[in-house]
C-alpha cells in the first residue's frame, strides 16, 4: 500500500464529495417538477412525448399502479431486446455479419439489460451488431437506470407525504430523469470521450498487422455514447468483453477517473435529494456518510489484499503486488478502487478481472453485493435499499427502549416491518438457494474452470451478482442452459422482488398521519444513528452470508498460505 494509492481514492472521494449537492439539489427540482436551466430546451420534447404516449402529467398514482406500470414496462422492455436479438442477423448496421443468438442466452441477456445488470454471458464484440448495442443495450441502459430513479422517488414521496394514497406518476418520473438527468450528462461527457480516444463511429472493424506481424482485428463502433451511460446508469456492460479495461473503452487514467465519478454521482447526489424533499438534509447527509464508511472499508481491505501479494509467489523470491488480470496503467489501488465501487453499486464495470484478485481481495466485491448494494448502491435502488435497512434500524432502536419506533414522524409499525423484512431477504434467498442448487448439479458444475473453493466462489459470485443487479463476474464460470436460465430468473426477481415491496412499504408510509417528536424521539441524523445503521447492514450480511463465504474466499485465503492454488 502506498501514498499514492491512498491519493487516488481520496481525490475521487473528494470529487465525488463536490457533486453530491449540486446534483442532489437539480434532481430535487426536476423531480419536483420546479423549473430548471433545461427547462427551455426539454419541457416541450417533455409534453410531446405525454401527447404521443396518452400520459396525463398531472394524474398521480397509488403505490400498485406505480408497481404495475413499472413492471409492464420492462416486460415489454424485456420482449422487445430478446426480439432484436434473435433477429439482428437480418437488420441494418451490422457490418459484421453477426449471427443471432441464440434463444437462452437472448433471454439471459434480455433480462440483463431490462433489470440494470447487465450480466454478459457472451463477447459484445463478436455477438452484438451495432444496432443491438444501440438500439437494444444502450436504450435499455438509460430506461432501466431511469425507471431504478423513479422508484427510489416514489419511496422517498411515501416517507415525505402524510395522509395521501398516491407516490407521483411513474411516467412522469421515467420521462423527466431520461430527459433532464441522464440526456444531458451523457451527451456532454460522451463527447468527453471522444476526445480522448474512445471509438464512436459505425465502421466495419479494422484489419491491422503488429509490431510481431501477426494480424488482428481492431474493434470500433458507438463505444463512447454507451460508455458513458453505461457507468452514470451504473449498468457496467462493456461494448468488448474487456469491459473498461479495454484500451477502446477506458483508454487513459483520467477516462478512468471520470468513469469511477460517473458510477457514483447519481447514488451520491440522491441522498441529498432525499434529504431536500423531507426537508431536513441531515438525515441524507447521514445515509451518505454511513454509505462512505463502508466504501473505505470495503476498499480498505481490498487494497491490502491485491498490495500485499500472493505468499505463494514471495515464497519464490519475487515481491510486489498481485499484479495478476489487472491492467500496468492502472494497477494494484486503481484496480483495487475500481473493483470496490463498481460493486457498491450495481455497476458490474470492471477494469481488471476479479477472477484473479486474491482471496480476500476478491471477498470484497462479493460482500459489497451481500450486503444489497447499498453502499451509494445502482442509480435509485441503493437509495430505497438504504431506506428500507433505515426503516430495520429505526424499529430495532424502538426495541431497544421499549417504544413504538417512529421514522420522520411516522410510527413504524407491523406493516411498514414486514414489507421492509420482506424486502431484506430477497437477497439472501436468492444468492444462497441457487448456489446452493448449482454446487451439486452436474449441470452447475460442467462449466466450471475452477476446483475448490474457488469454483465454489465463482458460483457464489455468479448468483450474488445476478441477484444484486451487478453483472460483473468471477469469469471463471463459463456459460450453459443452466446458468443462462437460472441466472436470468434470479435477475428478474433481483430487481423486481426488492422493488415492489419498497414501494409497498412506501404506500404504507405515505397513508399515515404525521406526529410531533417527543422525548423519546430517536435522533436518525446522529453519529449515533450511522453507527446502529452500519451495524444492522454489517450484521444481517454477515450472519447470513458467512457460512457461505467460509467455504469459499475465507478457507481459500488460509489454503494459500499452505501453498495450495485452485
Amino acid at each position: 500500500m502506498t501514498g499514492m494509492g491512498w491519493l487516488q481514492a481520496i481525490i475521487f472521494f473528494l470529487l465525488v464529495l463536490a457533486v453530491t449537492k449540486p446534483l442532489g439539489t437539480y434532481m430535487a427540482r426536476v423531480f419536483a417538477g420546479e423549473r430548471t436551466w433545461l427547462t427551455p430546451v426539454f419541457a416541450p420534447l417533455e409534453k410531446v412525448i405525454y401527447r404521443l404516449c396518452g400520459v396525463r402529467a398531472d394524474e398521480e398514482m397509488p403505490w400498485y399502479a406505480y408497481a404495475l406500470s413499472m413492471l409492464a414496462f420492462s416486460l415489454v422492455g424485456l420482449a422487445y431486446l430478446y426480439v432484436l436479438l434473435r433477429t439482428q442477423k437480418w437488420l441494418p448496421f451490422n457490418p459484421q455479419h453477426i449471427d443471432n443468438m441464440a434463444p437462452d442466452l437472448a433471454w439471459n441477456t434480455a433480462v440483463s439489460f431490462t433489470t440494470n445488470t447487465n450480466w454478459q454471458f457472451y463477447s459484445g464484440e463478436t455477438a452484438m451488431s451495432y444496432l443491438s448495442q444501440m438500439a437494444g443495450l444502450a436504450w435499455h441502459n438509460f430506461v432501466s437506470a431511469a425507471a431504478g430513479i423513479a422508484i427510489a422517488v416514489a419511496v422517498v414521496r411515501g416517507v415525505v407525504r402524510t395522509n395521501v394514497k398516491t407516490l407521483g406518476n411513474f411516467w412522469v418520473d421515467l420521462t423527466r430523469c431520461s430527459l433532464y438527468v441522464l440526456l444531458p450528462i451523457s451527451i456532454v461527457v460522451g463527447l468527453l470521450f471522444v476526445s480522448q480516444g474512445i471509438p464512436q463511429n459505425l465502421h466495419a472493424y479494422q484489419a491491422a498487422k503488429s509490431v510481431e506481424g501477426f494480424s488482428q482485428s481492431i474493434t470500433g463502433g458507438p463505444m463512447a455514447s454507451q460508455e458513458v451511460i453505461k457507468e452514470l446508469g451504473t449498468n457496467g456492460g462493456g461494448f468488448v468483453n474487456a469491459n473498461s479495461a479495454s484500451p477502446n473503452e477506458n483508454p487513459t487514467p483520467f477516462t478512468n477517473l471520470v468513469e469511477l465519478l460517473l458510477i457514483f454521482s447519481l447514488g451520491a447526489g440522491l441522498t441529498y435529494m432525499y434529504g431536500k424533499m423531507v426537508k431536513d438534509t441531515r438525515q441524507g447527509w447521514a445515509i451518505f456518510t454511513a454509505m462512505a464508511i463502508l466504501f473505505f472499508a470495503g476498499f480498505t481491505l481490498a487494497y491490502w489484499a491485491e498490495a500485499g501479494g500472493n505468499p505463494i509467489v514471495h515464497h519464490l523470491g519475487v515481491a510486489g503486488g498481485n499484479m495478476e488480470g489487472k491492467e500496468c496503467r492502472f494497477g494494484v489501488s486503481g484496480s483495487a478502487l475500481f473493483a470496490t465501487v463498481t460493486t457498491d453499486t450495481s455497476c458490474g464495470a470492471v477494469n481488471s478481472m476479479h477472477d484473479s484478485f486474491m482471496p480476500l481481495g476478491g471477498l470484497v466485491p462479493l460482500v459489497d453485493m451481500q450486503l444489497g448494494e447499498i453502499v451509494f448502491g445502482g442509480v435509485g435502488s441503493g437509495l430505497y435499499g438504504m431506506i428500507v435497512f433505515v426503516v430495520l434500524t429505526v424499529f430495532i432502536a424502538g426495541l431497544m427502549v421499549g417504544r413504538t419506533p417512529e421514522y420522520l414522524g411516522k410510527k413504524i409499525e407491523r406493516r411498514e416491518v414486514q414489507f421492509a423484512i420482506l424486502a431484506a431477504l430477497v437477497t439472501p434467498v436468492l444468492c444462497l438457494v441457487p448456489t446452493a442448487i448449482a454446487a451439486v448439479i452436474p449441470a452447475g458444475l460442467a462449466t466450471l474452470n475452477n476446483g475448490g473453493p474457488h469454483g465454489f466462489s465463482e458460483i457464489l459470485y455468479a448468483f450474488t451478482s445476478t441477484n444484486a443487479n451487478n453483472g460483473s463476474a468471477f469469469a471463471g464460470l463459463g456459460p450453459n442452459l443452466f446458468y443462462n436460465l437460472m441466472t436470468g430468473v434470479n435477475m428478474f426477481f433481483g430487481r423486481f422482488a426488492v422493488a415492489v415491496p419498497a414501494l409497498a412499504l412506501a404506500g404504507a408510509l405515505a397513508g399515515k398521519k404525521s406526529i410531533p417528536e417527543g422525548s423519546g424521539t430517536f435522533t436518525t441524523h446522529s453519529p449515533i444513528f450511522v453507527a446502529l445503521l452500519i451495524g444492522v447492514i454489517v450484521i444481517v450480511g454477515a450472519l447470513t452470508f458467512l457460512p457461505a463465504d467460509s467455504l469459499g474466499p475465507i478457507v481459500e485465503h488460509l489454503l494459500v498460505f499452505q501453498g495450495k492454488t485452485f
